[in-house]
């Protein structure tokens, strides 16, 4: 698990390191400019080996470090100083007036100053291979402008590799929002833990290849307080569910699958692929007649129970259906027509099981308000509560919280977070970044995928391995952040094979089966 962090946590944890654990805050940006030093020195390093079959080329490394005021400022000029002493030819220029520096940056300057540098005032008209973006950190709150502004169009300008100390100047540390104008990185390296705006849209683009460096600061920074937003590395296995070598396709788990309508049946079929691929026992669709022959040709091992009509004997064949089931989710292709909405109602009032909620069961909650009112009602109450997962995207979340999609992608976090507990269930808001929230206030944000998933038929993969990763045993919370990790990672897989400009929801489904034997290969 990595914690991912907002600028008042950073700040937090790094104060807590100088002051409670007497770490001196010179050591610390020492240690951030050798982390930044020893990335460009050995990026230098390997193009000289590359150009080394073509004979002798000059040194590309002439360098300069745009330096503001803060200590973001002071890391910059100590970076600069040991790629000097490393032998970069290195200019130095300060953005912003002297007597606002903080200590540390006064006294970098200082150092600079003994050493024989000397530290221009304005940007020079020189071309440059190299630029040491140092002029804002984390703690930026407004928009750039003014000789700022001018100083990032500048670095922008320039035909030079541009690593960013710890956030690109520009980006907001908590939402990855362009403040008026930013720089645009090709690395940034940022200390201890990674910062929201890193991760978060614009942020993420401008950042270029993010390198998280140890210099010292460490969670016990924390002092116990931890910060609330979390996410999964690569090296992160051990959510998986736990398979009984004597296990039967019983003890894997029977999920009841609601989904397609006529002329849908690709939905249904796609989320019973998922169910298995994801290591589920048995799959039952409940669909239309006409899927029949489709889900029976496309997947043979799905059992069917399906209706012509919505008729009291169909309503009993659902109520054996639901007894039979250890899971149900509901929604995929679904529609929102009176039978949809028949089905949805005995499924939240005459059930108890897990349930994942998707797509059009999330549109027909929104549209019958008297209905997602019960469901909240019965979740605040123990007795009558369930292991609950809802996957809405953002236009969907809207029609749930009645709020335009654009307020939802600006409040997202808050907002998953108070509907999970609204609901008390694991409450996922799909996008670019997937957060998935806790009843208890836990937000994982997901970091694999790419935009070759936002094709038809990838919410409906999601919502099987969801399903199939419960059925196994996985609390709600717990399968929400696996499936959404998980699902990434295949589109992840078939962009690498197809580019994102070629991945189909069937490709998702495919690399599903062949990730899990790489994963149990990485598992202790």
């Amino acid at each position: 698990m990595e914690y991912l962090v907002t600028s008042a946590e950073m700040k937090r944890c790094d104060g807590n390191t100088i002051e409670h654990f007497g770490m001196p805050s010179m050591v610390l940006m020492e240690r951030a400019a050798l982390a930044c030093a020893e990335e460009l020195i050995a990026r230098d390093k390997k193009l000289k080996e590359a150009m080394r079959p073509f004979g002798p080329v000059p040194p590309a490394n002439r360098t300069l470090v745009a330096a503001g005021t803060g200590n973001n400022g002071g890391d910059g000029l100590a970076i600069g100083r040991l790629l000097s002493q490393a032998g970069f030819p290195v200019d130095f220029v300060l953005l912003g007036k002297e007597e606002k520096c903080s200590a540390e940056t006064a006294a970098q300057l200082k150092i600079l100053e003994n050493y024989g540098y000397r530290v221009m005032r304005k940007l020079p008209e020189r071309e440059y291979d190299i630029i040491i973006d140092s002029i804002f950190g984390i703690g930026l709150t407004r928009p750039v402008e003014g000789s700022f502004a001018e100083a990032v169009e500048y670095i922008n300008a320039q035909d030079a590799y541009v690593l960013s100390v710890d956030i690109p100047s520009g980006i907001h540390g908590d939402t990855g929002e362009v403040m008026g104008c930013a720089v645009q990185a090709d690395v940034t390296v940022t200390f201890g833990f990674r910062k929201l705006g890193l991760v978060l849209y614009p942020g993420a683009r401008y950042a270029g290849k993010v390198i998280c460096a140890d210099i010292g600061i460490t969670q016990e920074g924390f002092l116990g307080e931890y910060p609330r937003i979390f996410t999964w590395n690569k090296e992160d296995r051990g959510f998986l569910p736990v398979r009984l070598q004597e296990g039967n396709k019983g003890t894997f788990g029977k999920v009841l699958l609601i989904a397609g309508s006529r002329g849908m049946a690709g939905a249904c079929e796609l989320s019973a692929a998922a169910v298995l691929k994801s290591g589920a026992g048995m799959v039952r669709a409940v669909t239309p007649e006409s899927n029949r022959v489709i889900m029976q040709t496309a997947l043979p091992e799905a059992m069917l129970t399906t209706y012509e009509e919505w008729t009291p004997q169909a309503e009993e064949k659902l109520r054996e259906a639901c007894a039979w089931a250890n899971v149900i989710a509901v929604g995929p292709g679904f529609g929102k027509s009176p039978e949809a909405l028949r089905i949805l109602e005995a499924v939240l009032k005459q059930t108890m099981q897990p349930l994942i909620i998707d797509a059009d069961a999330l549109n027909l909650l929104a549209e019958h308000r008297e209905l997602l009112d019960e469901l909240i009602q019965r979740q605040q109450e123990p007795e009558t509560r369930r292991e609950l997962i809802l996957t809405p995207h953002p236009g969907e979340f809207g029609r749930l919280a009645e709020k335009k999609t654009d307020e939802i992608q600006k409040e997202a976090a808050a907002l998953t977070l108070e509907w999970a507990a609204r609901l008390q269930a694991a409450f996922i808001c799909k996008g670019a970044r997937t957060l998935v929230g806790s009843p208890e206030g836990r937000l994982y944000m997901n970091l694999t995928g790419n935009s070759g998933m936002a094709t038809a038929g990838s919410g409906d993969v999601l919502t099987g391995i969801l399903a199939g990763l419960s059925a196994q045993g996985m609390y709600a919370f717990d399968a929400a952040c696996a499936g959404v990790y998980l699902h990434g990672m295949v589109g992840d897989r078939a962009a690498h094979k197809k580019s994102e400009y070629g991945v189909t929801a069937g490709d998702l489904t495919l690399e599903l089966e062949a990730l899990f034997p790489e994963l149990l290969k990485k598992t202790p």
